[in-house]
């Protein structure tokens, strides 16, 4: 029990490190408690889909304000170098507030113990041959950070290169791994537009843009043109968008709802 405790601990302190706010409160039994029932729960959906890679998605904060469920994801794959094998979640994330951002191999506990806004996740099963792609490049630190931008902004512009946000890493890690043509970030995004990826607008008014602007290192909008942002609209990569477009665009299975 000693063990397993120190264990819970130390996840909690792995997350909170590596995690978007970098709070140094503590988290309540019962937050340890739900973070790992759904890692448990998110396995158990995981075991019984057959896959090896899905991607899979959290609650971490409340955008329903802008008609928004999951606010971030990252790629689960089944490390089977690990016996038994077990579920790893690679994804990006910026660090506690400041202008940059740095991927992070984590276990499905530790993705789950950042403060979730809510205690559900989702997870959409990818089509088998994009599993294949994904499998070895998702192991291998060199080739899955061969898109990451260090500069975040956490609504950058999906089609422009100057930041990258932590959904816009896995989309276009995504296209990569399924059209072997795609050799840079530029590549990538034009791979998107061509199969229809359309991202949230999320349609913000000047005095949100410049009160975001002003006061988070980790928001930016000179990325986004100029004639869309003067008219309120801010296009971004979101959690939601992508969802709808896996299985349009013949990628992956519908998306399914996790729960403790």
């Amino acid at each position: 029990m000693r063990r397993a405790a120190a264990l819970v601990l130390l996840a909690a302190a792995t997350a909170a490190q590596a995690g978007r706010p970098c709070e140094e409160k503590a988290q309540t039994t019962q937050q340890v408690e739900q973070g790992l029932n759904l890692a448990q729960a998110a396995a158990r959906q995981l075991d019984a889909s057959g896959a090896q890679v899905a991607i899979l998605a959290r609650a971490g904060q409340d955008l329903s304000k802008y008609g928004l469920q999951w606010s971030h994801l990252g790629f689960v794959y089944k490390d089977t170098h690990q016996q038994p094998p077990v579920w790893r979640v690679m994804h990006k994330l910026n660090h506690c507030g400041t202008d940059h951002a740095a991927l992070y191999r984590q276990g499905l506990g530790e993705f789950f113990l950042d403060r979730p806004h809510r205690y559900d996740a989702a997870l959409v099963v990818l089509k088998p041959e994009l599993q294949q792609a994904l499998l070895p490049l998702l192991a291998d630190n060199a080739r899955v950070a061969r898109l990451n931008e260090r500069r975040y902004s956490m609504v950058a512009y999906p089609f422009a290169t100057t930041y990258q946000q932590s959904n816009q890493w896995v989309l276009e890690t995504l296209a990569a791994a399924a059209a072997p043509n795609v050799n840079s970030r530029r590549d990538a995004q034009a791979w998107l537009k061509a199969q229809g990826y359309q991202p949230t607008d999320l349609r913000l008014s000047a005095l949100e843009r410049l009160g975001g602007r002003l006061t988070q290192a980790n928001i930016a909008f000179d990325d986004h043109p100029t004639a869309r942002r003067m008219t309120r609209h801010i296009d971004t990569v979101t959690v939601d968008s992508m969802f709808a477009w896996l299985p349009r665009a013949g990628l992956s299975q519908p998306s399914q709802l996790v729960q403790q």
